[in-house]
């Protein structure tokens, strides 16, 4: 059985003809969500989602991306979707895979620690929103609170996945915002 790779979240439908805004989670959208592209989806049991959804078109609109599919011809069959995860077979030869340590899935991240330079624990991972200028994870402090960090090389020197943790250098008052 092959892995599956997520390209990208389905989120709210976006006017009356079935077009929903995706969460990224490629460097290739323009060639994962090409028209006539073929995704498999990842939904809640029950929710009446298929299996797979044919992309009828795709846009930008004010740097978000916007998806219709051929399955859904309204807002009502759009609303159906969100929180879906758009996925395709991992065989091995997509370029972004290959890319080297810079390169992280959501999955390979939630449930990391997360510590600061000195190895004293902030909390884990808990995921990944991908942003159209950076992506930010998603920390569940030792508090409980949850934080959004800028998922930057400043920010987080370090993700050491066999290791289990990510360093994060935080600035001083990161912690403190929405407190």
């Amino acid at each position: 059985m092959s892995e599956s790779t997520v390209v990208a979240r389905i989120g709210k439908p976006h006017g009356l003809l079935g077009e929903v805004t995706v969460q990224l989670h490629t460097d290739e959208p323009e060639r994962r969500l090409a028209v006539g592209a073929v995704l498999d989806t990842e939904a809640a049991r029950g929710t009446g989602v298929p299996r797979a959804l044919r992309v009828r078109s795709t846009r930008v609109h004010n740097g978000v991306w916007l998806v219709a599919f051929d399955e859904i011809p309204d807002r009502t069959g759009a609303e159906s979707l969100r929180g879906t995860r758009l996925v395709v077979d991992d065989d091995g030869t997509d370029a972004a895979a290959d890319d080297g340590d810079d390169v992280f899935r959501e999955e390979e991240l939630v449930g990391l620690r997360v510590v600061d330079p000195s190895g004293a624990d902030l909390g884990a991972v808990a995921g990944l929103e991908i942003g159209a200028a950076q992506d930010r994870l998603v920390v569940t402090l030792t508090d409980g609170r949850e934080v959004l960090v800028p998922f930057v090389e400043a920010i987080v020197p370090e993700v050491d996945v066999e290791g289990g943790r990510v360093v994060l250098d935080a600035p001083a008052g990161l912690f403190d915002l929405g407190s």
